[in-house]
């Protein structure tokens, strides 16, 4: 390890999330040169990367992650927001982008909203309608609840939608998690079979992690933006799930 990757190491650590471009910056390298460093980083477990930056490796920040591609994932919580009725109750599981879709619906008084994140929940903390929150253990790194009782609250809620955030998906594998237990939190609202959203950015595709998500019951439609690879759009259609570029 050279004098660099200790200083990109000391930067993502004191900070959490750092930028390739400020990180080109402080190091005095290319952006390209930065790249091949963050990927010997990462291989050697000290940090992780996520689209145009670098984050600690345990780092489950939401907020730290909505600053990633925001212009874009902010157009895709617009779009869902849009998805949503008057009268509707949807559930709004997690991740970056479904944060910035609890803060489109924010406003809105004639919905209800059930989620298992806590920092979702303080988004909605001004709103005129209902919003539930589901009990379980606390998981501190991204500020949701998992485990059996949470999985009990879901088998007695009823809901319309429910927008879920996912980690990866490959045709092959499918729909797959970092996170064992939220992923047995997703399963459990697949398992209710209504209208599922898979709402995420383009980078996640072509992305495996080691957690299935919903095998037997396939997300009804799926939320991205137009950078999605033209092959990843095919298998989708060919599935005959519902897919919106946006």
């Amino acid at each position: 390890m050279n004098a660099r990757h200790q200083q990109i190491i000391q930067l993502v650590s004191e900070r959490g999330s750092v930028s390739v471009n400020e990180l080109a910056l402080t190091t005095g390298v290319s952006e390209v040169t930065v790249r091949q460093d963050l990927n010997v980083l990462e291989k050697g477990g000290f940090l992780r990367r996520v689209h145009g930056s670098a984050v600690t490796p345990e780092s489950d920040d939401v907020g730290a992650r909505m600053q990633t591609r925001f212009a874009v994932k902010k157009r895709l919580a617009e779009y869902a927001a849009s998805l949503v009725n008057t009268g509707e109750t949807v559930f709004i599981e997690g991740g970056s982008t479904n944060a910035l879709l609890a803060r489109e619906l924010s406003a809105r008084d004639d919905i209800t909203i059930i989620t298992v994140s806590h920092y979702i929940a303080g988004l909605l903390r001004e709103k005129g309608g209902d919003v539930i929150i589901l009990g379980g253990l606390f998981q501190r790194s991204s500020e949701s609840v998992v485990g059996p009782l949470t999985r009990l609250c879901i088998q007695n809620l009823n809901f319309h939608k429910a927008f879920i955030g996912i980690d990866g998906w490959d045709a092959v594998t499918g729909f797959t998690g970092r996170d064992m237990l939220r992923c047995d939190v997703v399963n459990a609202i697949m398992e209710k079979q209504t209208h599922t959203i898979a709402l995420t950015d383009s980078s996640k595709f072509g992305q495996i992690h080691p957690y299935s998500l919903a095998p037997s019951h396939p997300f009804k439609q799926v939320v991205t933006d137009a950078e999605l690879d033209e092959g990843f759009q095919k298998a989708f259609i060919l599935q005959g799930t519902i897919l919106s570029l946006v």
